[in-house]
């Protein structure tokens, strides 16, 4: 089941330094390119790779949540498991900042500024500034048309 590799994969990245728009397993990552080195890691070449964006981009969720829609499965928020990735916003009024992969249960697994890729708690806070979420396609010949 993808899910679990998923899961899997997005573990061996815990400990990766955080580096903007980077996507290098043991090397830097940034929360998407957590997710764009899970793909590859699956289902080998992205379908696209996203243009360069200053760390505060002024159009966050018009770039992440559309990329995202483009390779992954847009799912209802509340139906997000182990292994469906998961766009944030700092603010209710804010655009997507921030994504990470569901793990095993109220976890997720993401690259912070500053921080190495982690395996953190989903609190409370999460949940409530979690904007939507995303499956992977159970095979990369879902995305291809």
């Amino acid at each position: 089941m993808i899910r679990n590799a998923v899961v899997a994969e997005a573990r061996c990245w815990i400990g990766t330094p955080y580096h903007h728009q980077a996507s290098c397993r043991g090397t830097g990552c940034d929360c998407l390119g957590l997710v764009r080195g899970v793909w590859r890691a699956l289902y080998g070449a992205e379908p696209e790779t996203p243009p360069p964006y200053p760390v505060r981009h002024p159009a966050g969720e018009a770039l992440m949540v559309p990329a995202l829609g483009r390779w992954l499965i847009e799912i209802p928020r509340d139906k997000a498991m182990a292994g469906d990735v998961l766009v944030f916003s700092w603010r209710h009024s804010q655009p997507a900042r921030h994504c990470g992969i569901q793990s095993a249960g109220h976890h997720f697994i993401h690259a912070h500024s500053r921080r190495a890729v982690a395996e953190t708690r989903l609190t409370p806070w999460w949940r409530r500034h979690c904007l939507a979420a995303f499956s992977f396609p159970e095979s990369d010949s879902s995305w291809a048309s």
